[in-house]
C-alpha cells in the first residue's frame, strides 16, 4: 500500500519567519548581473565628507586591499611595483613546483631492497 503525502500549507516549515511573505511577488532573473559590456560605479566616502566616484569596466579586475595594507600604498602603481618585486624574488622553479598538484615520488632504494 502506498503512503499518501499529507503536505498541508499550515504544517510546512521552511524556516522563514512570518514577516517574510513572498506571496504574489515574482523574482527578476539576472537583476544584479553585470554583463561583459557593462560598467559599474563605486562611491568612496572619505572621513572629511568628500566622495570620490570611480567608474570600472566589467572586464577590469578590481582587488580591494585591507585598510592596514592600503595605508602603505598611495596608489595602484605602487602596489604593482611591490608585487613585481616579490615575483622577481621567487625562483621560477619554486613557482612551477607549487602549480603541479600531483607528484610522483620514487621510493628509496633501501625500502625496495628490504621488500625483496
Amino acid at each position: 500500500m502506498k503512503k499518501t503525502k499529507n503536505n498541508k500549507l499550515e504544517d510546512y516549515d521552511d524556516g522563514m519567519l512570518p514577516e517574510y511573505d513572498f506571496t504574489g511577488k515574482k523574482g527578476v532573473r539576472g537583476k544584479y548581473y553585470i554583463g561583459p559590456n557593462q560598467a559599474h560605479t563605486v562611491h568612496i566616502h572619505h572621513e572629511d565628507g568628500t566622495v570620490t566616484v570611480k567608474h570600472y569596466n566589467s572586464l577590469e579586475k578590481v582587488i580591494t586591499l585591507a585598510p592596514d595594507v592600503a595605508a602603505y600604498f598611495p596608489d595602484s602603481e605602487s602596489v604593482n611595483n611591490a608585487l613585481r618585486t616579490l615575483i622577481a624574488l621567487v625562483p621560477d622553479k619554486q613557482i612551477s613546483e607549487k602549480k603541479s598538484k600531483y607528484t610522483v615520488r620514487r621510493k628509496s632504494p633501501k625500502k625496495t631492497a628490504a621488500r625483496k
